[in-house]
């Protein structure tokens, strides 16, 4: 694994429980995630080979570091990169033609609860897609796209959400502050009011979000004309829609 940032050890923490053997070259780091071996740089490594090659660095590095690991990838083996908006084709390059699997996680990953979008090249075979699938479903849930561009997709919808959620929590909760609640009743009544909600959303069976919504909105009652307020000219459909369309076009412009 080279380099391991905040993602990377989200990920690793998770990955360390399916039995491989993980070594990561980093030399900003003092520790890594147990039982993790950490070195500093590459020629620690002597001549080892490694069956996957992890590309966790940022993507301005790519060019200028990661061929020197081009030699480390074992035969039959492939790379795994989480470096956002680097392509699978510079990837392939800069490590001399390997397959690449590229994966687009977001944080709750750190918790096993990740959404991650997989883009497997064309140069990755049936048994390395199951693998990197098989290591990202060890953080969460994984959607499999057919090309990069849906990939940048799954970037502006669930790598880039957890900070429209977080916003979003952060405006609710300053709201509740304004009706009288201090800052810690209104961060416990906004968070698992949204957990609460979320967990029937997602449960086997339940039916779907309009749905729901319908269900607990009375006609001429609060959280009707709550929700008028909130969406009743459609501005926060709008705004969802803008929000998504931005950050897709800002991964566009990083590739």
């Amino acid at each position: 694994m080279i380099g391991c940032g905040k993602m990377g050890d989200a990920l690793l923490g998770h990955w360390m429980s399916g039995g491989e053997n993980f070594t990561v070259v980093d030399p900003a780091l003092d520790s890594a995630p147990s039982p993790a071996r950490l070195v500093s740089d590459l020629a620690a490594l002597g001549e080892e080979q490694f069956d996957v090659v992890i590309v966790a660095i940022k993507p301005q590095m790519i060019d200028d570091v990661l061929p020197d690991y081009a030699s480390r990838l074992a035969e039959g083996g492939y790379v795994l990169s989480i470096a956002a908006g680097c392509s699978a084709q510079r990837i392939a390059h800069a490590m001399n033609g390997a397959p690449v699997v590229r994966v687009m996680p977001n944080l709750p990953a750190a918790v096993g609860q990740g959404v991650s979008g997989l883009y497997a090249g064309p140069e990755v075979g049936a048994d390395q897609r199951a693998h990197a699938s098989a290591m990202m479903e060890r953080a969460g849930t994984v959607v499999t796209v057919d090309d990069e561009d849906r990939l940048d997709r799954v970037t502006a919808v669930a790598g880039s959400g957890p900070g429209y959620v977080f916003e979003i929590a952060r405006a609710y909760v300053a709201a509740a502050e304004e009706q009288g609640f201090s800052a810690e009743e209104a961060r416990a009544m906004v968070l698992g009011t949204m957990a609460g909600a979320l967990a029937m959303a997602m449960e086997d069976g339940a039916p779907d979000l309009e749905t729901l919504r319908n269900s607990v909105t009375s006609k001429g009652g609060t959280t009707a004309a709550g929700l008028a307020a909130l969406n009743g000219d459609e501005t926060l459909s709008r705004l969802m829609r803008v929000t998504l369309q931005a950050a897709y076009d800002r991964a566009v412009e990083l590739r």
